[in-house]
């Protein structure tokens, strides 16, 4: 066997690994790796201009194409600034790749130029991490670390490479495929937890299909089992955020989203339920709201891959430690197998038609201001009118929730936001990974005028690499989620929430060689939206919308699924101290 450098070591397994894309920044300490990708035949690198909108947009590149993102980084503040995107990918499962570069390994612990502890800091916000101190166990630790961020419940590895071992050299072959000792995920369910579910949901007379990101994870077949599944039992389907485009948004069987901004109807079903059947979801705050009054009368089925979620913060009566995809098919074969059939669930939806009379996404409009939610609705019907294939990302705040709200999902993978993280300046990277790797998409950002700033700098990346992604942003001159909860909250008292001093986004964008367009009112917005979506090439779009529009419905902070607010005018100034500590 030929040696070849560290540096080549890594490159070649990237190639092995079938990566066609790395984003990242050099420095100092991967300018072998970065010599070693110079003019390389199959790899493309994306210059950023900030490491962590390398690290969002190897997320949008992995959650819009199923494949890991790679991330390429120098060390110390090169590392450090993708701490966030390693930790938003962790919290939302992402498998993605970050390397990092290291100093020598003599210099390590003396507090070199541009050292910083990489594996310790990144311990407790990756699945796993390395530093490969021998260019001879390279390959493996790198085949490892794909295998591990992609298999289970994926997540971000980090591999901590010093300068010198990408300099050294070693033999390479590509290593045989390893049985690992103590990493083995469970992706086939126990034949019991599957009997026992299948005959809870043939008895269920108010079942719900309660699904989550970890159906979108398990990959395409996932959703479409589920899909099978709700038709096969005539159940009512509900997502979490993570979860939308698993389940069609046009399905009669479909109660929208549930949680803190869900539906009336997806709330109401979850509390009333006498059987809750989740699907690669996690029970978290945002969906439980107060835990002693979630579905306190239901039965709980939980599917998961990872062990650790199960019980953690709801009891459930059955776990199904398993693949979702893996557990589905089961638990569909079963049902054939003992002829099972549609229960009458006819009161059931008869009550859930009662919920959604309520018509809790409605919102009242003046004719002079634009409404975000009505933006939001424009945007879904001009891009169902293009026929394109089109990828929604979103930063986070006001105007994510009302993306969710108003957005239909037919499609998985076709949703991309920070859901356990709340990233703001996740968004727009995304969007620009989500183009690379679906490069005849439609790619558009959905944003707010805060968070739209967290990492705008990456303009410069879509311009340099002509991509041509959309940014629509929701302009209401404030850190709108902030003060909406500043209003329930603290009396309206708007502490630091007023986004002053904004820049004249299409001057902007125009300076990076975008298109800018600013909509200022109702009668502009439909021309408007026509124009971004015909305009080939990047486009900024600064909507002026509402500025104090709150997004409706909501659960306060600490209260039940039963304390929904409907109506604006409920909002009043004062929420007891325990509340105000879970915001």
């Amino acid at each position: 066997m030929a040696e070849k450098s560290g540096a080549d070591i890594l490159v070649e397994c990237l190639v092995d690994l079938g990566v066609e894309v790395v984003f990242g920044y050099p420095g100092g300490a991967v300018l072998p790796i970065y010599d070693a990708l110079f003019n390389h035949p199959t790899i493309r690198h994306v210059l950023v201009r900030h490491e962590q909108g390398a690290t969002h947009m190897a997320e949008g590149y992995a959650r819009s194409t199923g494949k890991p993102g790679v991330v390429l980084v120098t060390s110390g503040p090169g590392a450090t600034n993708a701490v966030t995107g390693i930790t938003d990918a962790l919290m939302d499962s992402i498998p993605m790749i970050v390397i990092t570069g290291q100093v020598p390994t003599q210099l390590i612990g003396t507090d070199a130029f541009q050292e910083a502890d990489t594996v310790g800091i990144t311990r407790h916000c990756t699945k796993h991490n390395y530093l490969v101190k021998d260019p001879a166990k390279l390959a493996q630790v790198i085949h490892e670390a794909f295998h591990i961020a992609t298999t289970g419940r994926p997540g971000p590895v980090v591999i901590d490479i010093p300068k010198n071992v990408q300099i050294a050299t070693a033999p390479y072959a590509r290593p045989e495929p390893k049985v690992h000792a103590s990493y083995r995920p469970q992706t086939r369910a126990d034949a019991a937890a599957i009997d026992a579910a299948v005959e809870m949901l043939a008895a269920a007379e108010r079942p719900v299909l309660y699904t989550g990101g970890g159906v979108i994870n398990s990959g395409p077949q996932a959703s479409a089992l589920l899909r099978e599944l709700a038709a096969l039992t005539g159940a009512p389907v509900t997502s979490t955020l993570m979860g939308l485009g698993a389940f069609p948004a046009s399905s009669p069987q479909w109660l929208g989203m549930l949680g803190m901004h869900g539906t009336y109807e997806a709330n109401w079903a979850m509390n009333q339920a006498d059987l809750i059947l989740c699907v690669g979801a996690r029970f978290d705050d945002r969906v439980t709201g107060r835990l002693d009054a979630f579905a306190p009368n239901s039965r709980k089925v939980h599917i998961d891959i990872d062990r650790s979620s199960i019980n953690k913060i709801v009891d459930v009566d059955v776990a199904v430690v398993a693949d979702v995809a893996s557990a589905l098919d089961d638990m569909i074969a079963l049902w054939k197998q003992r002829g099972h059939q549609k229960g009458d669930l006819g009161d059931w939806w008869a009550r859930i038609a009662g919920w959604r009379a309520k018509r809790s996404l409605d919102y009242a409009e003046n004719g002079v201001e634009i409404m975000p939610q009505r933006a939001i609705a424009d945007l879904y019907k001009a891009c169902v009118a293009t026929g394109k294939d089109v990828i929604i990302t979103t930063e986070v705040g006001q105007h994510q929730m009302w993306a969710a709200q108003h957005f239909g999902f037919e499609a998985p993978n076709k949703w991309l936001t920070s859901g356990g993280l709340g990233t703001m300046g996740y968004g727009f990277p995304a969007a620009i990974g989500a183009q690379m790797g679906n490069p005849d998409s439609l790619s558009i950002c959905i944003a707010g005028d805060a968070s739209i700033q967290m990492n705008i700098q990456e303009m410069g990346t879509a311009s340099q690499y002509r991509l041509p992604v959309k940014i629509f942003i929701l302009n209401n001159e404030y850190m709108g989620m902030v003060r909406q909860w500043q209003e329930l909250t603290y009396e309206s008292r708007y502490s630091n929430s007023y986004s002053d001093s904004l820049p004249d986004f299409v001057k902007l964008g125009e300076a990076y060689g975008w298109t800018g367009i600013r909509i200022e009112g109702p009668q502009e917005l439909e021309s408007g939206i026509r124009q971004m979506l015909e305009t080939e090439g990047p486009v900024i779009v600064d909507c002026r919308v509402a500025k104090l529009s709150n997004c409706f419905p909501m659960i306060p902070s600490g209260a039940a699924h039963t304390d929904m607010l409907l109506d604006p005018n409920q909002i009043a100034g004062v929420m007891s101290d325990e509340a105000k500590a879970l915001v």
